[in-house]
């Protein structure tokens, strides 16, 4: 199964995330994709409980803050893996620390690539993103610019997978496939 679950922050998408990757895995190997990086201590933070979050659930977790084809090196292809967020992926992709976190927007498009060679290369995925799209407020260009290569991101993925979902004021909203659960 592939599937695609996005919605507000702190909406339950990484627990969601985490139970259906528990579900896929059916006691087999399952990898919890870490892709942040933290910047100050609400990150630290927010992995802090991410961490605890995931106890007793058995995840290997891979750190790949970037270049998500890298943690293949390293996993099982026959594996569950939830890769949790694209929208942390893409924000380290975009935005290189040896480039001074100056915008690369070519990244944006090989991020995509690649994660769509990802999807297509694993048994089951759960990717989650953040919907970062419904606000009013304008935005200096190169946020913008992010947020279009997100949203770009995102609808490919969701074309891609099986199940998608949104979270919004704690509702699952399934918008295509079926969560097994």
């Amino acid at each position: 199964m592939k599937a695609f679950i996005s919605g507000g922050a702190k909406n339950g998408k990484t627990t969601l995330g985490q139970d259906l990757a528990v579900y896929l895995a059916a006691g087999e190997k399952h990898y919890y994709v870490a892709t942040m990086i933290s910047a100050d201590a609400e990150d630290d933070e927010r992995i802090r409980c991410h961490i605890a979050d995931r106890a007793g659930l058995d995840f290997e977790t891979i750190e790949c803050p970037r270049h998500i084809l890298s943690c293949l090196d390293t996993a099982d292809r026959n594996g569950v893996f939830l890769l949790d967020s694209v929208t942390a992926l893409l924000q380290n992709e975009i935005f290189p620390p040896e480039k001074n976190y100056a915008l690369d927007l070519p990244a944006a498009e090989r991020c995509a690539r690649e994660l769509l060679e990802f999807v297509r290369s694993v048994r089951s995925v759960v990717l989650v993103s953040d919907y970062i799209f419904s606000d009013a407020g304008e935005y200096d260009p190169m946020t913008e610019q992010y947020r279009r290569a997100l949203a770009g991101i995102d609808r490919m993925l969701a074309r891609e997978c099986d199940t998608v979902v949104e979270l919004a004021a704690g509702r699952r909203i399934v918008h295509k496939g079926v969560l097994p659960f």
